[in-house]
Formats: C-alpha cells, sequence, structure tokens
C-alpha cells in the first residue's frame, strides 16, 4: 500500500517524536535521516518538554503511577475522572514509546530505586507491584534504563494465567484473562525481550498471551464471537492502557518483525511453514482497523482518555489524527505487503 504523497507529507509535518517514526517506517529514509530526526527529541518538542518536568528525586508529578498530591478520596478519583497520565510511569511509557535515548535519562534508575514507592504498599519502584500492567510497564522502562527488573519478568511467569493471558483484577479473584490487561502485558515482554535477550520461557509466556488474543480474533469473545467491548473499535491516541484492535495490531505487527516473519510475498509457502507469516486470525481486526481508514487516507481521533495531562500531544475528538493515521498506515502497510494483499 503506497502512501500518498500529500498525506506522507503532512505527517512528516510533525513532533520529532513522530517525524521520526514516519521517516523511518513509511518514508523509507536511510538511518542516517531519521536517525538524526530521533536524536532531536531530548531537546525539542513534547519529549523535551516532559523531560524538563521531571523532579529533582527522578519522579515526575512526584508520584509512582498517581501525582504526589492525588487525593484517593475527592472529586479525581471518581469513576468517570479518569486516571492522571503525569505521574512517573506513565511520562516514562510516553518518553519509552516516542523512542527517547535512555542516555537521555542518565540516572533516572538510580534515583527512583532510592526515591520512589509504589502507592501500593509502599513497595520499591523497580520491584513492581501487583498489577500486571503496572508490571508489564516497569518491566519495560526498567530493561530501557537498565534496572535491574529480572523480578518482574519472574512474575509474569508466576502469574500467568490458565487460559494464556493476565488479569490485574487477579487480585480480587479473577481466574480469566483480560482483553487490556494481556496487551499490556505483551508489550512489556516484548520490549523486555528485544532489550534483554529474555530466556525460553518468557518467550514461551509471551506466544501463550498472543494466541489468548489470536484465539479471539484480537476483537472477541470466545464463548458468545460478539464484540469483546465498544472500546475494541474506538481509536484514540495517545493508547494509554486501553485496548483496541489497533493498539493489538500495531503490538502484532512489532512482535512479527522481532520474530522475524518475512515480508516477501514469494516466500509465503516456505514462510508459512516455518512459523513466520503473519497469523490469518488477525485478519478481521485489519479490516475492521481498514474500515475506519477516511477516503482522504486518515483516521479520526475518536475520544480523548479523560484525566490530567501535562499537555496534549493529539488533536481532540473528530479530527484527524497523525498518529492514529502513522500508526493505522504502519499496521496496514505491513500487513498487505506481508499476506500479499495487491
Amino acid at each position: 500500500m503506497a502512501v500518498d504523497p500529500a498525506l506522507l507529507d503532512w505527517l512528516l509535518d510533525s513532533d520529532p517524536a513522530l517525524r521520526w517514526q514516519v521517516e523511518r517506517d513509511l518514508a523509507g529514509a536511510p538511518l542516517e535521516e531519521w536517525g538524526a530526526t530521533r536524536a532531536r527529541l531530548a531537546t525539542e518538542g513534547f519529549a523535551a518538554r516532559l523531560l524538563a518536568l521531571q523532579d529533582p528525586d527522578g519522579q515526575w508529578a512526584g508520584g509512582a503511577f498517581f501525582p504526589g498530591d492525588f487525593d484517593f478520596h475527592g472529586p479525581e478519583a471518581a469513576d468517570d475522572a479518569g486516571q492522571p497520565w503525569t505521574a512517573t510511569t506513565w511520562t516514562l511509557n510516553t518518553l519509552r514509546d516516542w523512542g527517547l535515548d535512555a542516555s537521555a535519562l542518565a540516572g533516572t534508575a538510580e534515583l527512583l530505586a532510592a526515591n520512589s514507592r509504589w502507592e501500593y504498599d509502599n513497595l520499591p519502584y523497580w520491584g513492581g507491584e501487583v498489577d500486571c500492567c503496572i508490571n508489564a510497564y516497569t518491566l519495560a522502562s526498567g530493561a530501557w534504563l537498565g534496572a535491574d527488573v529480572a523480578g518482574i519478568a519472574q512474575w509474569f511467569l508466576d502469574h500467568q494465567m490458565a487460559d494464556g493471558g493476565w488479569n490485574c483484577e487477579w487480585v480480587e479473584g479473577s481466574a480469566r484473562s483480560s482483553f487490556h490487561s494481556t496487551l499490556n502485558s505483551l508489550k512489556g515482554l516484548l520490549y523486555y525481550e528485544a532489550t534483554t535477550g529474555g530466556s525460553d520461557a518468557l518467550r514461551a509466556a509471551r506466544r501463550a498471551g498472543e494466541e489468548y488474543l489470536l484465539q479471539r480474533r484480537l476483537l472477541r469473545t470466545l464463548s458468545t464471537g460478539e464484540l469483546v467491548g465498544p472500546w475494541v473499535t474506538h481509536f484514540a491516541y495517545p493508547f494509554r492502557s486501553f485496548y483496541s484492535a489497533l493498539n493489538a495490531a500495531d503490538y502484532f505487527r512489532e512482535a512479527a518483525l522481532h520474530d522475524g516473519v518475512r515480508p516477501d510475498p514469494a516466500l509465503q509457502e516456505a514462510a508459512l511453514h516455518d512459523g513466520v507469516l503473519p497469523d490469518p486470525r488477525l485478519a478481521d481486526a485489519m479490516e475492521v482497523i481498514r474500515a475506519a481508514r477516511r477516503p482522504d487516507g486518515t483516521w479520526l481521533q475518536e475520544r480523548r482518555h479523560p484525566g490530567r495531562v501535562w499537555f496534549e500531544i493529539d488533536v481532540g475528538p473528530g479530527e484527524p489524527s497523525k498518529w492514529l493515521t502513522f500508526i493505522g498506515t504502519r499496521v496496514l502497510q505491513w500487513w498487505d505487503g506481508t499476506v500479499g494483499v495487491p
């Protein structure tokens, strides 16, 4: 799927956090070009703004998962108020996802080890806690920043459910996996594996989690075949902790590239026997993503996840989103090129 030149120009006219990825994944720019744009993150644009907001103790907003001034009994804690997105974990997630070089946060791992504790039981930051989404974020950020998070990696092996996934509500007795929790867990495991090499046990756990989602076509309950929820087809950037078909498909693209899926349709038959073609059970989700693309090649921002933010990094609901358009285009370009869609 070729990218329309006008659409590509629109996407390239972006903050360096997005532009370097467009250059690499859609424009086919050489490493020297997109690498130079990526290097600007520490000094220009959104990433530089977030770096400037870091507290002297290594945290952001004075807290690990919630801001230090968060009132757990006040209006901000109401169900419809939304998770605050300003604290340390969320800011690290954003900077890591944008591709900031870890050297820009030199010393942060040590500062967090000394100063940051989880709101749950005052546990040390790099030890993780009981929520699998939080642990997945911390696993990835620890690998990125060079912290010892091997204990969190083991936690995922110890807490994987019988159906192959994970659920943050296991502490309340849930024995069935969650789409949201499983995807977030998979993202953390993949990043850890890509950064550290992982282990055979962790790879097996990751693939079992992927199978949980694939059995459900990334969209549907296994029992009834109905959409797992309206949120699965609603796209919003930043993804935050929320599941969507686009969020999941982008993960499977990254996992496939990591695992060596061959993009040449001429090699399909051999690749199928080698287990390196995209799983055909992704097809339904890909069509959901394709159906959301507008005639001009863009995807609309469908909502904003409520909650406190440092600043907005994408357009409001109903407007064409450069971030969603980049991710949607990248996903379909990978899928179509790999399975041979003309």
